[in-house]
């Protein structure tokens, strides 16, 4: 007795080692997983948050420098020089570093006589020209070889004659590219004179020359003030009096396509700028307020609007504006207001400016923002000022990812996602309200498929099945859920998109016959006599039911060739966009909501089904047995028992959907477009992810925008996730009663 008795103290001591040890392995196990998912939300977080942080502006060193009648003023790529162009031909290479003394490194005369005009290209484009007495240009492009100042000749030759009849060139505009080139000038009886250049191979040589063509102007009533050449070498932006002319260049010829008033009513406009890419122009008002104008297409014509305005405050202590500067290749700029105040502004977010700072106690005569933005160069007489600028993200802000954004050539604000484009002078399209609407509209079509479905099936076969058919039904359905989402996306984009494509009134005669099957074929049992019904065996009248679907299916496949060309021309795609105005991809959501609710049933039939099968027998023998029919015992009972649970696999069958990628990206055609219409293509959150993550550079806009797609797509999941656990709790107290 005392040997049994000591081992089963042993078997205890071990039991509760196990059991201790079992405790203490689930608590660590929770917790690891609690601490995985608050440093999954804080590490988005530390990449989000710098993108909203403010603008700043610190000095860097100021020095003086003997250079004056200055022109225009550049800082080189590495922020070491600066080139300093002056109205007398000269330009100057200064260094900006302080081993270097802040003294000119090089000086070189490029126009020998008295210019009588100048002009600066683009500033990413790094292109000069000079106007002289005898209508002339010379078009110089300095560069910096091993630290010393070097002139490249841009054209065919530095110096290029326009048309002026030996007239002075008061004004001047000038744009060069690889293989086009314009250059446009003013003479001093305000005719329009230009000259247009492209690039192209020789006959003997093959070697890339210069072709220059002369160009008839149109005469333009006012004094030109002003005047802009686009980098495509196809239009002249004239600002000339309260009005902007836009010139086409033709092949032989300059033709005016149209004429804008510019001054909205309000103060004479005094000069104009372009921005990166000579797409927006920056028209500045004598009432301090500078407007972006550009060109979009309406009614099969294109017109220069006016897209936002940017407002100074021009109080009398404050005073007008007194300097406007583009960024190189952001859609931002720099303004300067008589007190000294800096102000600066990016085209995405015309709300409030992205910086401000009383920065100059004495107006600036000219400045330069150096090509990545990162540098600001400011010149007052001979004192130079040099200021370092924080404000890598201007382009993301809460209205540019959540409200509609007029984006250059649009014809009125809009929701676009577009991070990548052709050149980088096209402006960052980040709004995330296309792909989160994308993420939803999937979910949704998704839900719609998979709902009726898997709950109709669960409520069968735990409530109406045979245990022995149970079985087998149910580990199948199970088993679906093991199945690769790359398999079912690529099903879906390879297979069923284009059968739904050539069978599209097939599937929708489906949707509509398979239900009135089903209700035909219940009715015709319960309508057979009651030896006939006997016959089968309870929890099998699905082995009736499935043949009839099969055969209506097919059926209602067969009629969709007839039925489209009786009805609809042969081609369904062509009438619903002729005369119903619906758009067609063939990786559309309809494609989208069958192959995702193939993923998604598995999820909620398993759950919902364990819960209506939980359900305690004596609730459905007692209703039963107080006379209530199998479908009453249902529905005012078993089911409102579950509730919970169903509730529980609905929600977990959204989250599901919501944050479902293969699928999404391969059986849909990607296009962040905001449409409900089924046949239309979308784009979600997580296919955004996937796509476009390994191709952002790390620290980017675009990348901490995808992070932050990341956190929008976790935090959806959170919420749904907590409002069905919130939900299912209150259903609980609600029915556990029953």
């Amino acid at each position: 007795m005392a040997d049994a008795g000591a081992f089963l103290t042993d078997n205890n001591r071990n039991r509760q080692r196990k059991d201790r040890f079992a405790r203490y392995g689930v608590i660590a196990g929770g917790i690891s997983v609690l601490l995985t998912l608050v440093l999954i939300f804080f590490y988005l977080l530390y990449v989000i948050v710098p993108v909203f942080a403010p603008a700043r502006i610190t000095p860097v060193q100021s020095f003086s420098i003997p250079l004056t009648q200055t022109a225009a003023v550049r800082v080189n790529e590495q922020n070491t020089h600066a080139f300093h162009f002056s109205s007398e031909g000269q330009i100057s290479l200064v260094a900006l570093s302080a081993s270097e003394g802040q003294q000119p490194v090089t000086q070189q005369q490029v126009v020998m006589a008295n210019p009588t005009s100048f002009a600066a290209a683009l500033p990413n484009e790094h292109v000069f020209a000079y106007g002289d007495q005898s209508g002339g240009v010379t078009v110089v492009k300095p560069l910096i070889r091993q630290g010393r100042l070097m002139m490249s000749e841009p054209l065919s030759a530095p110096y290029i004659q326009l048309d002026s009849q030996g007239k002075p060139l008061v004004r001047l505009a000038v744009s060069v590219r690889r293989q086009v080139a314009a250059l446009a000038g003013v003479t001093q009886d305000q005719r329009l004179v230009a000259k247009v250049f492209h690039r192209g191979s020789g006959l003997d040589t093959g070697e890339q020359a210069w072709q220059e063509t002369q160009l008839a102007m149109p005469a333009i009533g006012h004094p030109i003030t002003d005047m802009v050449v686009t980098p495509d070498d196809r239009t002249v932006y004239v600002l000339n009096g309260r009005q902007v002319t836009v010139i086409d260049l033709q092949r032989t010829e300059g033709r005016i396509r149209q004429q804008t008033d510019v001054s909205q009513g309000a103060g004479d406009p005094i000069a104009m700028t372009a921005l990166s890419g000579a797409n927006s122009l920056l028209i500045t008002g004598s009432d301090g307020k500078v407007t972006q104008w550009f060109e979009v297409v309406k009614a099969g014509q294109r017109q220069l609007i006016p897209a936002r305005t940017f407002s100074a405050d021009i109080s009398a202590d404050k005073g007008a504006l007194h300097l406007v500067v583009p960024e190189y290749y952001r859609k931002g700029f720099l303004a300067v207001q008589e007190d000294g105040r800096l102000t600066g502004y990016y085209m995405a977010d015309s709300s409030a400016p992205v910086l401000e700072s009383r920065l100059f106690s004495q107006t600036p005569d000219l400045m330069a923002v150096s090509p990545r933005a990162d540098r600001l160069l400011a010149i007052s007489g001979q004192q130079w000022q040099l200021f370092k600028v924080s404000n890598p993200y201007p382009e993301v802000s809460f209205s540019s990812l959540w409200q509609k954004v007029w984006y250059e050539g649009y014809p009125e604000p809009d929701y676009v996602w577009q991070s990548t484009s052709g050149t980088d002078e096209s402006e960052p399209k980040l709004s995330l309200v296309p792909v989160v609407f994308g993420t939803l509209k999937a979910a949704f079509y998704a839900l719609c498929f998979a709902i009726p479905l898997a709950l109709a099936g669960a409520i069968y076969t735990a409530y109406f099945m045979s245990s022995s058919m149970r079985k087998v039904v149910k580990p199948t359905i199970e088993i679906m859920e093991a199945l690769p989402t790359v398999i079912l996306g690529f099903l879906a984009g390879i297979w069923l998109a284009p059968i739904v494509e050539n069978h599209l009134i097939g599937i929708v005669l489906s949707v509509l016959v398979l239900p009135l099957v089903m209700v035909a074929v219940g009715l015709g049992w319960a309508m057979l006599p009651g030896g006939w019904q006997r016959k089968m065996p309870t929890g099998l009248h699905i082995l009736l039911l499935m043949p009839a679907l099969v055969l209506a299916g097919y059926l209602c496949f067969s009629l969709s060739p007839v039925i489209e060309q009786a009805y609809f021309g042969g081609d369904i795609r062509s009438y619903l966009t002729n005369n119903w105005g619906m758009g067609y991809d063939q990786r559309n959501a309809l494609v989208v909501g069958i192959a995702m609710a193939f993923a998604v049933i598995p999820t909620i039939f398993t759950i919902a089904e364990d819960a209506i099968y939980s359900v305690p027998a004596h609730l459905s023998s007692g209703s039963l047995a107080l006379g209530a029919t199998p479908w009453q015992t249902l529905t005012r009972v078993v089911l409102l028992t579950a509730s919970p649970g169903i509730f529980s696999a609905v929600m977990m069958g959204l989250g599901r959907a919501v944050g479902e990628t293969m699928i999404v990206l391969m059986a849909t055609g990607n296009t962040p477009i905001m449409d409900w219409n089924i046949l239309e293509g979308l784009r979600t959150l997580s296919a955004t992810i996937a796509i476009e993550m390994p191709e952002s550079e790390v620290g980017s806009a675009h990348y901490r925008v995808l992070f932050l797609a990341a956190f929008v797509l976790f935090v959806f999941t959170f919420f749904f996730n907590t409002l069905a656990e919130i939900v299912r709790q209150r259903l609980r107290e609600k029915y556990k009663s029953l």
